[in-house]
């Protein structure tokens, strides 16, 4: 019998690595951008922290109620549309401020609308990842460490870049930079990467969002995906502790740190210096993990970055504030913070089925940053009580103790077995759809 080879298709996979990192770059643009904005027009650590309660506070309610309607929508068209909304909502803030009509409710407002519109398009372009990998004929762990690694040299690109363009050209109209990128990033994916990508066929498709329509259908998928992770406890438990050091690292990136480094420095390059540094060095920690992490003993080696990444750098930020020491912690917890997505992104694609992809991810993202609207939340209010460097020590010494749990969590021993298919990992009591 004749056997034919299904040729290789890298560009579809290439082309979602270039939009990732265009996104990913105008975010950090944005990460940057808008607490130091807030900093400048009010002088209010309280209302940064607001700010980015705020934020963080669309991202996970969006992701939890906005991956039912990925599903709906489709990978590629959820994506697509998500990013060119996201950059209209991004556009609105400048181009009100520079009309002197954007109250801080307002802005506020349009905040909370780019993270609910943007939460999606994340989603859906995590999901395609397995099937473009797929298309490309690449090893998993190769593809998530890209993908990770990617990102984090958008941060390291981006933050030292935003730290220059604040000084030249202001923080509102580097928002205007930030709107671009998504509209590029979204016409990318429309260009590049083709309808049919999804493993599910068409008919699947649509006769499952068929059988979930309405009100009680949206909310039964949304329930679908909770009940998975509620059964699989190796994803949970990596759900609680990633809630706990977003939380933590939410108030620190979003707070903390632009307070503290504006109140000693007075500038944000240091502070972009730092992102820059972290986001440079996890690109390296990715590249080593894409090359040797099939070897390596997951539990172990998530557990140990963790600690590493974690209560160390909160601790150099708070005992040590010179300029190359800080540069220097935040190289060394990048390097190591490098494995972490990638491991967890490999580990969640083997166990969680196809047809529950978008929903699972969804509500994987929403647990994951649940903490960090509560985070930037506390950090404001705790820094402008008991003080920064305090403030500091205390969210160090909870990061600590949190990935500390990873070494001695049971649980978490079901990492080093790989399931065959994502199928297998599924719980049996859980059906493929919810009606």
């Amino acid at each position: 019998m004749e056997t034919t080879t299904i040729p290789t298709r890298r560009v579809p996979l290439f082309s979602l690595y270039v939009a990732n990192t265009i996104s990913a770059t105008g975010d950090t643009l944005m990460l940057l951008a808008i607490p130091w904005f807030v900093l400048q027009t009010t002088g209010s650590i309280a209302q940064t922290g607001l700010t980015a309660f705020v934020e963080a506070s669309a991202v996970t309610l969006s992701a939890l109620l906005g991956s039912a309607a990925v599903d709906r929508i489709g990978l590629r068209r959820a994506a697509i549309i998500s990013d060119l909304a996201s950059g209209l909502s991004i556009l609105l803030i400048p181009l009100l401020y520079g009309l002197g009509m954007l109250p801080f409710w307002g802005f506020l407002a349009l905040v909370f609308l780019a993270g609910m519109v943007s939460t999606p398009g994340s989603t859906a372009r995590g999901a395609l990842i397995p099937d473009l990998a797929a298309l490309a004929q690449a090893r998993m762990e190769r593809v998530t460490s890209l993908t990770d690694g990617l990102s984090r040299v958008s941060r390291f690109l981006g933050a030292p870049l935003a730290g220059v363009l604040i000084g030249v050209m202001g923080t509102s109209n580097l928002l205007y930079i930030d709107a671009l990128s998504f509209a590029i990033s979204g016409i990318l994916i429309w260009a590049a990467i083709p309808h049919n990508v999804t493993r599910a066929s068409p008919a699947e498709g649509t006769a499952a969002a068929a059988s979930r329509s309405g009100v009680r259908g949206y909310l039964g998928d949304i329930r679908a995906g909770a009940s998975f992770i509620r059964r699989d406890p190796v994803l949970l438990s990596i759900i609680a502790t990633v809630m706990v050091t977003n939380l933590l690292d939410g108030g620190m990136g979003s707070v903390l740190a632009p307070a503290y480094i504006k109140q000693l420095f007075g500038s944000p390059v240091v502070l972009g210096a730092m992102f820059a540094a972290f986001g440079g060095a996890a690109f390296l920690g990715t590249l080593v993990f894409g090359t040797i992490g099939h070897r390596l003993p997951r539990r172990l080696t998530l557990a140990t970055s963790f600690t590493i990444v974690g209560g160390p750098r909160y601790f150099t930020l708070a005992l040590i504030p010179l300029a190359p020491v800080l540069v220097v912690a935040h190289a060394i917890a990048g390097f190591c913070v490098g494995p972490i997505n990638p491991l967890i992104d490999t580990v969640a694609f083997e166990r969680i089925p196809t047809q529950l992809r978008a929903r699972v991810f969804g509500v994987v993202t929403a647990g994951a940053m649940m903490g960090t609207p509560l985070g930037a939340l506390l950090s404001g209010w705790l820094g402008s009580q008991v003080g920064l460097r305090p403030a500091l020590l205390a969210f160090g010494a909870v990061y600590l103790v949190a990935t500390l749990s990873l070494f001695v969590n049971p649980a978490l021993r079901q990492m080093e077995r790989k399931p065959a298919t994502a199928e297998e990992a599924a719980p049996e009591a859980l059906p493929a759809t919810s009606r």
